[in-house]
């Protein structure tokens, strides 16, 4: 067994959750399926395999920050319904 019942409940402690027995019970289980699996995983020859973040290979998108001149205040509001000059009027929400 990979994970004991007693490491379960130390997690759950931590984690603040109330398990009862029966629960404590079917956790260990699964957890330990999981862990069981995950070891099969540790068989496989990774040798010469690249550690990557992404399964494909993505360039940054983002593009340099660039000081330049913002729309006009006019132009942002001219197409709500309803403005004061400086911002859009809205209904208040309390």
């Amino acid at each position: 067994m990979k994970i004991t019942a007693e490491e379960v409940q130390y997690v759950a402690n931590l984690a603040r959750l109330d398990l009862a027995p029966g629960e404590l019970e079917a956790m260990t289980g699964q957890l330990d399926r999981i862990l069981s699996y995950v070891e099969t995983l540790n068989e496989l020859d990774t040798t010469g395999v690249a550690p990557t973040t992404h399964a494909l290979a993505i360039t940054n998108a983002f593009r340099d920050d660039a000081v330049r001149e913002s729309l006009p205040r006019e132009t942002a509001l001219a197409n709500g319904p309803a403005q004061n000059g400086e911002a859009f009027v809205v209904p208040r929400v309390i």
